[in-house]
């Protein structure tokens, strides 16, 4: 559904400031969203994407300007008034009941709305029966949530948002976690929802998509609106500048040493439902990328070569030295690193400093009799604060106040303390923004130039293709095959590759 400049917008936003204490994270922001539209909310981390969204549901009140739904100003938005209004957001944890069924997490928020202290099975199946058919879905109402894939639960959450009268739906990165497939089924459904009159605010990192499926581009910066305009005015290169006030380079790796020795050798390497006979070798300097879609065996393959998953049978070489197989101990000691793809809750210790999190498993050598020199501690910490961008207050606040991608540069740091000689990295630039992602892509790259070999786990079609020097497909547990990274392969031609 085409936007009408000449309708009352369904939400208003005029000159919203939000001020936390001498940080200003919203600054005079005005948006204007109507019934049927997309619109795209860009910006890096940090921009204020998070306050304008919990402003608009009530969640914070604005220091100054005003709301307005239908033209109607909010003298006091609360969540309660916003979900009245038919505004719904859709986290990216879906905030689902893991033990309800499918027709229960869908029909709960409608359910609550009535007033009611019972619920209603007949009539809570009912209500999802009727929100799934206007989707064009089919799932199964009686299924617990817990054991769907994510691409159902987000149809869940999606589902549960119409139920509850939903005319603009918030998606918060709603394609993190999906496949190339998924996230094209998602599109359609967007395109559906707003021909059936409902409005879409979609942040995403991913700019391809966001142009795809949009009518307008609101691009935030350090907390003001810097650009608006039409999708069709901006390409990746223009939104991508608008977002970080610099081009971003993007090209092929620099190519590899001819003469550069073998560093990494797997051999017949085997899991039973996970992986099969796969085998693989690694040079110094390389970067290294595996493709696959989920469920290919990519992840369980990356957690094998660190030993945090054991294989049936094979082997794993590193300069010619075995290295003992599903013992992450011994790999890390060897000098193969991992930096896992949820960060949040395999990679981080969220509640401790920046500082810890990157001494971590290294403590000994900040130590002098069993004693731990802070101040040594923080002095390295600060290095490869300044070495790796991380913007941070300073070394000792918590990991868990930082962006998604200086997150990840703590990862990276941790790991590049111990020196390793092969780094694995697991969606290395999942939920980061995309200056973070290029400041990421030039560290790989930094540390393929010094003699390191990257092994780097995706299914950003993009992302291989920029970083990588090869790289293997996967499917089903198997390498199917093996094609040249930069220049040698198109991004289409790849993502035919993976679902042929």
């Amino acid at each position: 559904m085409a936007k009408n400049p000449e309708t009352m917008p369904l939400v208003t936003l005029e000159s919203v400031t939000k001020r936390y204490a001498a940080i200003t994270a919203l600054d005079g922001v005005d948006l204007n969203i109507h019934a049927g539209e997309a619109v795209c909310l860009a910006g890096e981390n940090g921009s204020g994407k998070s306050t304008l969204i919990k402003v608009l549901v009530g969640v914070e009140q604005p220091s100054a300007g005003r709301v307005l739904f239908d033209g109607v100003p909010q003298t006091r938005l609360t969540p309660t008034t916003a979900t009245s209004a038919g505004v719904q957001v859709i986290f990216q944890d879906f905030s689902l009941f893991p033990n309800l069924s499918v027709a229960e997490n869908i029909s709960m928020t409608a359910e609550r709305a009535t007033g009611t202290l019972m619920v209603r099975r007949a009539r809570a199946r009912a209500r999802a029966a009727e929100v799934l058919a206007r989707v064009g879905v089919d799932l199964d109402l009686d299924a617990r949530v817990e054991r769907l894939p994510v691409a159902h639960k987000q149809l869940v959450a999606i589902c549960r948002a119409l139920a509850a009268d939903a005319r603009l739906i918030i998606m918060d990165e709603p394609t993190t976690a999906l496949t190339e497939r998924e996230v094209a089924r998602l599109l359609d459904l967007i395109r559906r929802l707003k021909a059936d009159g409902v409005a879409v605010l979609f942040v995403s990192h991913k700019l391809a998509e966001v142009l795809e499926v949009c009518e307008t581009v609101v691009v935030l910066r350090n907390g003001a609106k810097v650009a608006e305009g039409p999708a069709a005015d901006f390409d990746s290169a223009s939104l991508t500048r608008a977002m970080t006030g610099r081009d971003v380079a993007s090209g092929p790796p620099t190519p590899l040493d001819a003469a550069a020795p073998p560093l990494l050798r797997v051999d017949g390497l085997c899991r039973a439902g996970a992986f099969e006979d796969v085998s693989l070798s690694l040079r110094a300097g390389e970067v290294l990328g595996v493709a696959g879609l989920l469920g290919s065996g990519r992840t369980t393959l990356a957690k094998a070569l660190f030993g945090l998953a054991r294989p049936d049978r094979g082997q794993v070489t590193l300069n010619g030295a075995a290295i003992p197989l599903g013992d992450p101990i011994a790999a890390a000691a060897a000098g193969i690193g991992y930096v896992p793809e949820d960060r949040l809750t395999e990679g981080l210790f969220l509640e401790q400093s920046i500082a810890h999190n990157i001494a971590v498993g290294r403590f000994d050598a900040h130590s002098h009799s069993g004693v731990l020199n802070l101040k040594n501690l923080w002095e390295e910490a600060t290095v490869w604060l300044k070495r790796l961008s991380v913007k941070a207050p300073d070394p000792t606040a918590p990991v868990r106040s930082l962006s998604g991608g200086n997150q990840q540069r703590v990862v990276l740091a941790r790991w590049m303390a111990r020196k390793p000689r092969v780094l694995i990295l697991n969606g290395p630039s999942v939920g980061v923004d995309v200056g973070s992602k290029a400041e990421i892509h030039g560290i790989m790259a930094d540390l393929a130039a010094k003699g390191l070999g990257v092994i780097v786990i995706s299914d950003d079609l993009p992302e291989l293709l920029a970083t990588c020097h090869r790289i293997l497909v996967m499917k089903d547990g198997i390498i199917t095959e093996e094609v040249s990274g930069g220049a040698g392969v198109t991004e289409s031609e790849l993502s035919h590759r993976l679902a042929s």
